[in-house]
């Protein structure tokens, strides 16, 4: 059986807490329900959220997902009057946003060439595509690559996909890893999908990391305010997770809400961020 990693120990804590939310449950409780001593329960979570089990566990509060939608709302107020076209930042990197032309769309990406890898992040594997044009696809499958690369293919039917780890490593160590690969110039997407998707997905990249935005939200920043449940639907479909951040969109109430690679990943995502910014 292969040992747990950093990532299965902080699912099953951040399950825990929140099952046992109402009585705030003690790090000792903590410690033992993951497997782990107070002490390396400790070095865990700072090692992997950048702050203490106790701080870790007082962003993960109701109360702070509510604040953390009321510090988006101001900024995807204007999202929709500034054309959608300012960059979006993910902690020390500047991302933009190209959609494939109306011809590149209706052939799949038909020659364009992806080489796509498979790398260890802080949440889990994932698949990276890249183009000459930017990333292509970014995706979580728990250990399922078949899954993960077939995905791929049903998303650019007539592109050329080549397993190429090599070639996408620094990108992948320049999303996760910012300090010790850094990016020489802004990161690229290139996401192929209909207007609407392309709309939804250009004003995520607003959120700000360490904040969250509602549905509602989302739909009054591409300037339609009644399409929430079309929103819904385009947040779903994002073909490029963490970079997108879809995962910062949740229910009105503060309540997670889902998520397409997982709700605990969605949860574990959320806490990093708003622990590395809380550090």
């Amino acid at each position: 059986m292969a040992r747990p990693t950093d990532f299965d120990r902080i699912t099953r804590a951040l399950a825990f807490l929140e099952a046992h939310a109402p009585a705030q449950p003690s790090l000792g409780a903590l410690a033992a329900h993951v497997g782990l001593s107070e002490f390396h329960l400790q070095r865990l979570f700072t090692r992997w959220a950048g702050v203490s089990p106790k701080r870790f566990m007082q962003v993960q509060a109701l109360h702070h997902a509510k604040a953390a939608l009321e510090g988006a709302r101001s900024v995807l107020d204007g999202t929709w009057e500034a054309g959608l076209s300012s960059p979006g930042r993910l902690h020390d990197l500047f991302v933009t946003l190209e959609a494939v032309t109306p011809g590149e769309y209706r052939s799949g990406g038909a020659g364009l060439r992806i080489d796509a890898g498979f790398h260890a992040t802080p949440f889990g594997e994932c698949l990276l595509g890249t183009t000459a044009r930017g990333v292509c696809g970014l995706s979580f499958f728990d250990g399922d690559r078949d899954a993960a690369w077939a995905d791929l293919e049903a998303r650019w039917p007539g592109a050329v996909i080549a397993e190429a780890p090599r070639r996408t490593a620094r990108t992948a160590a320049a999303i996760f890893d910012p300090l010790g690969s850094p990016a020489d110039r802004p990161l690229a997407l290139l996401v192929r999908g209909t207007n609407f998707q392309v709309q939804v997905w250009t004003a995520l990249l607003r959120i700000p990391p360490g904040q969250c935005a509602a549905y509602e939200d989302v739909a009054s920043a591409v300037g339609n305010p009644k399409a929430v449940r079309a929103v819904g639907t385009a947040v779903g479909r994002n073909p490029i997770a963490f970079l997108i951040p879809c995962h910062r969109v949740i229910r009105a109430n503060g309540a997670i809400g889902g998520y397409r690679w997982g709700v605990p990943r969605k949860r574990a995502i959320l806490a990093w961020e708003a622990g590395r910014r809380a550090g």
